[in-house]
Formats: structure tokens, C-alpha cells, sequence
């Protein structure tokens, strides 16, 4: 007798809990989890998961596919690394609301911020909103390979509200902050998670202005997290520079105390000392003993720039005759820059015409820069480094970037481990990772489109920490529980994230010994024929989402049963 819409039978249960693990059916019924156990009878269909691992679906709380939500529906690179659930709307960068004569001002922040080309965005989005409420009801009209729910963003929203002044980070006068405080209640009401905010000095338009809300005052931001505390409802997410000396997590404290409601943020580790990573989890952890709900969302490997011809940036980007030649197609680029004489002359002239220019310098830092390889090693010594090759070979790292990125017919691309990778390894963000107030996250799925590939943490997770890893390996179950329900519950998503009876059947089956990562690799697929960085993986047997089986090994079935999450209307578990 059939009893189940589909059964997934014989796997190795994670359920998300971070308990052991136990073999285990799973009987599904319409979008829930029917029934746990081990035996289950028939389903109208079948997975045989033997030798698999079957976890929770994953949710990325760090992603920005703002715009591209509004033209696809299959949010790559994410689906290919389990995720089932994501949420936009961070950072505070963000297209809603917003009104018409404000559009180019939102496309130069999101270009600037989370390096989405203005040829992408200007083709790709389709503007048939202006509120916040109205985007959402735009979403929710669409179909999606994974569910998907949104901040409010701050910074379109202080833009809608103060016009230029607000972009110009002008303070914000009381009739200002009371306008701001009504929206942020009317995107509560309509289903937003909350309210994401960026006070970091790093996020700039692609016309080099600083983000607008980077010199919001207390007063704004406080004001803003009185309206969560009022509807009792929300998260405040929120970036800022907290690992300069000194630095402590005072300011997000208070807010986190007005607002009483969760408030999540960014931490990490530079690559060079003075390390201020641990005082702060100790500040982190003594305030969610004093009742606060604080969480870091940390990278489980390095922040990875990844640099070549075709990508945004490379270590001779900015030098005077790169710049010439930038304009080139392609192919005449390469065919220059193989040129003996371009390469000498590029070789010697300066690192950074620009002094302000940092990334000039940044994309310089062969120390920390890499060959990533096939499959992709995210964790190389000092010797395999550039530099520590080049001096192997009795060279210059500058030149050896050089003749590497010019290797095979369209050259090859450099890995740089830009952040988190401190003494030249993976121990501290390991220790950061392990941290009870710490969940995986900003994998900026969506963003960074030829600059950062960072979506397939998740699939790194697993095979780094808890499979390759020589030493300090973590848990299988801790981390099935940090990539689903730990992340899950620190939203307010609590319908997910755990396989038990009444969740919401969101799942993945996994062939853990074949889960393997493939390198990045470019793709011309965006709106005008924007690039954009995708990683494939494979061990994947299926994903489900609502119950549905939405990949196959790697490659979709058709079924699109993602939708819009409305938080406020967020179904409880029996």
C-alpha cells in the first residue's frame, strides 16, 4: 500500500540536530516530513539512498541575488551545493523600494558593493515594483529552485526616503527617521526578515561613492531597531569594520539590546597579525550569556579573489599599459600581452598608479596567492604560494603570475585568499567556525560575478572540515547542523532545517565519499552577456525542496517548487 508522496530509503540520517547519525527511512507527504523511521512502506516514488548521507537542505543566510531573482529561476551557484533556502537583502544593498528617478543610483551601488555589472542589472531587471511590499508581491508571483526570503535593505531605503541627501550620507532628520521606521514596519507586515545595514567603509558605488548608509547615525540605526522590538519581529544584520585595533562589538550590542531580537554580522581574520578575532568571540559570547541572540557569520575557508584576463581584476590590472590594452577583445588582449616586449614593460612599471587605489596593492599579495588546481585546494602551505614557488625558482612572483595567467588557449585563473587565512593556514577560521554563537555564511552567493566564487562553501564544508581535513576535522553532524538548522532558526525560518516529522521537506542525499568540488569557471550567461564565476559539484545525488526532487546528480529535473518565504506567515512544525 502506498502511503507516501516519495520515500527516501536506506540513508545515513544527519537530521540537523547535530545528533549521531542513524540509518533511517524518510516518508514524505506533499511538502512535510511525514514520517521518520526505519521500514517505512511504499511511496508513489522512491530514492534509494544506501551508502548516502541524508541531511536537511541547506540555508545560506548571506546571498545576494537581488536582481537576479527577478529574471531566473535557478539560483547558480547555489543550488549546486545543496542549498534549499536563501536569503537576499544583505549587506543593506538591495533594489526596493525605490523609485524611478532613483534606479541608477541602486544599480551603481549593487555594480560597486557586489561587483554585478551595470550592463546586467540595467537589462536584466524588469522594475515593475517601487515599494518593498511591492517587490515582494513581484517574487511572489515566480518560481525558484530553492526557497528564497528578504532583508528590507537599508540603504535603498534610506535613498527612497532622503533622494540625494541620503545617498550622500546627509544624518537623517526626524520627519526622515520617522518615514524610515513606518517602511520598515510596512515590510515587516508584509512578510521582510528584517532590516540589513552596512557600515563598512569598503562598500562603495562602481563611482566610488561610500555606501549611504556608512555614516548613519546611532540614532538612525537605534530607531531602526525600535521598530523590531515594537512588532517584536526581525533580524538586524549588519556589517561593519570591527578588526581594526581597538574595535569591539559594543555598538552592535546596544542595538542587538534595543531592538531585542536577533542581530547577525561578519566576522573573520586578517591574514597578517594583530589578530583581533578572538576578543571579539569572547565579547560575542558573553553577550548572548547576558541574553542577547548575537551571531558571526564567518567564511569556512579563505575569502577567495579570484584573479585573470577574462575576470574583473588581476595583478596588473591597474598598471598604465594593462589599461591600454583592457579595451582589446579578448583574444587580441592575450595575443599583446604574450608579447615579450608588453610583458617587460608591464613587469617594471608601477604596482599602482593610483594611490588610493588599494585593491592595485591587494591584488599583489603573492604570499597568499595560488594555483587552486583540479580538484581546487583551498589550504596550500607558504611553498606552493606564488611567492614561495617564485623564490623556488629563483624569480620574481610577479612574473610567474605573469606566465601562469597566460598558460592554455584562454590563459588561467590565480586564487587569492584575500582574508582568513592568517599565518598562512585555516586554523583560526576552524576556531572561529567551532564558535556556539558562530554560523556559516557569506558565501555571497550571486555576487562578486567575476571577482569571487565563494557560493560552494557549504560543498567545502563537508569534504574540507569533515572529510580531507589531516587535522582539526569537525563533525559531521556539527556541521550538517550549522549549514541547516543552526542557520534556519537564527532567521526565524523554524519550519526547516531538521528532518523530523511536520518540517518542511527540504533535503539532500548526499554520496559524501564522491562529493567532490570542480574548479571555477566562467560562464557568459547573465542579462547582455555578463560573466559570471560557477562552481559544479558532484556527490549530490538529489535535492529536494518541498518535496519535490528538484536536481538529479547535479542536473535539474524541471521541478521549480521554490517560493517567496513571507516571515510573518512562516508555517510552525508539529
Amino acid at each position: 500500500m502506498t502511503t507516501f508522496d516519495l520515500v527516501i530509503r536506506g540513508g545515513t540520517l544527519l537530521d540537523g540536530s547535530g545528533n549521531p547519525p542513524v540509518r533511517a527511512d524518510v516518508g514524505i507527504t506533499g511538502g512535510s516530513i511525514a514520517a521518520v523511521a526505519d521500514g517505512l512502506a511504499r511511496g508513489r516514488e522512491e530514492i534509494d539512498a544506501t551508502g548516502h548521507l541524508v541531511t536537511p537542505g541547506f540555508v545560506d543566510v548571506h546571498t545576494h541575488y537581488d536582481g537576479q531573482v527577478t529574471w531566473e529561476n535557478r539560483l547558480v551557484p547555489s543550488a549546486a551545493h545543496g542549498v534549499t533556502t536563501c536569503v537576499i537583502g544583505n549587506c543593506g544593498v538591495g533594489f526596493a523600494p525605490c523609485r524611478p528617478e532613483d534606479r541608477n543610483t541602486l544599480v551603481r551601488l549593487m555594480e560597486g558593493v557586489e561587483d554585478i555589472p551595470y550592463p546586467v542589472l540595467t537589462q536584466g531587471l524588469p522594475w515593475n515594483w517601487e515599494t518593498f511590499p511591492d517587490y515582494l508581491d513581484v517574487l511572489a508571483q515566480r518560481q525558484y529552485d530553492m526557497d528564497i526570503a528578504c532583508y528590507l535593505p537599508h540603504a535603498a531605503l534610506r535613498v527612497y526616503v532622503m533622494g540625494e541627501r541620503g545617498a550622500n550620507r546627509e544624518p537623517a532628520t526626524t520627519d526622515d527617521l520617522q518615514r524610515m521606521c513606518a517602511l520598515l514596519d510596512e515590510a515587516l507586515a508584509a512578510g521582510a526578515l528584517g532590516i540589513a545595514t552596512s557600515k563598512t567603509i569598503f562598500h562603495r558605488s562602481s563611482d566610488g561613492k561610500p555606501i549611504p548608509t556608512l555614516d548613519s547615525s546611532d540614532e538612525e540605526l537605534q530607531a531602526l531597531a525600535g521598530v523590531l522590538k515594537k512588532r517584536n519581529a526581525g533580524v538586524f544584520q549588519i556589517v561593519e569594520d570591527i578588526h581594526q585595533p581597538g574595535a569591539t562589538l559594543a555598538h552592535m550590542i546596544s542595538i542587538a539590546r534595543t531592538a531585542g531580537r536577533p542581530l547577525t554580522f561578519s566576522i573573520g581574520t586578517g591574514n597578517s597579525p594583530p589578530y583581533h578575532w578572538r576578543r571579539l568571540l569572547d565579547e560575542l559570547a558573553e553577550a548572548n550569556r547576558d541574553g542577547l541572540t548575537i551571531k558571526g557569520q564567518v567564511l569556512p575557508r579563505g575569502i577567495g579573489m579570484m584573479l585573470g584576463h577574462e575576470l574583473t581584476l588581476n595583478p596588473f590590472y591597474s598598471t598604465a599599459t594593462y589599461r591600454e590594452l583592457s579595451t582589446l577583445p579578448f583574444e587580441e588582449r592575450l595575443r599583446r600581452l604574450r608579447d615579450p616586449e608588453t610583458r617587460t614593460r608591464i613587469l617594471a612599471e608601477p604596482v599602482d598608479p593610483d594611490p588610493a587605489l588599494v585593491l592595485g596593492r591587494m591584488v599583489r599579495d603573492f604570499d597568499h596567492m595560488f594555483q587552486l588546481g583540479d580538484p581546487p585546494r583551498y589550504e596550500q602551505p607558504w611553498q606552493d604560494s606564488i611567492a614561495g614557488r617564485a623564490q623556488t625558482l629563483g624569480i620574481t612572483p610577479e612574473s610567474l603570475a605573469y606566465d601562469l595567467m597566460l598558460e592554455g588557449s584562454r590563459g588561467q585563473m590565480l586564487y587569492l585568499a584575500m582574508a582568513n587565512y592568517a599565518d598562512g593556514n585555516l586554523d583560526a577560521i576552524g576556531e572561529i567556525f567551532r564558535h556556539p554563537d558562530v554560523v556559516p555564511g557569506l558565501g555571497d552567493g550571486g555576487a562578486h560575478c567575476a571577482t569571487i566564487c565563494d557560493g560552494s562553501y557549504s560543498t567545502f564544508a563537508l569534504m574540507h572540515w569533515g572529510r580531507d581535513r589531516p587535522a582539526g576535522k569537525i563533525p559531521l553532524p556539527q556541521l550538517v547542523h550549522g549549514l541547516s538548522r543552526k542557520t534556519a532558526l537564527l532567521v526565524g525560518l523554524n519550519d526547516r532545517g531538521l528532518v523530523a516529522e511536520g518540517y518542511k521537506a527540504d533535503l539532500n542525499i548526499i554520496d559524501f565519499e564522491r562529493l567532490h568540488l570542480h574548479p571555477p569557471h566562467l560562464s557568459h550567461d547573465l542579462p547582455a552577456g555578463g560573466k559570471r564565476l560557477i562552481q559544479h559539484a558532484q556527490g549530490y545525488a538529489a535535492t529536494v525542496v518541498d518535496g519535490r526532487v528538484v536536481y538529479r546528480n547535479g542536473q535539474p529535473t524541471g521541478e521549480l517548487p521554490g517560493r517567496l518565504i513571507r516571515a510573518n506567515r512562516v508555517r510552525q512544525a508539529a
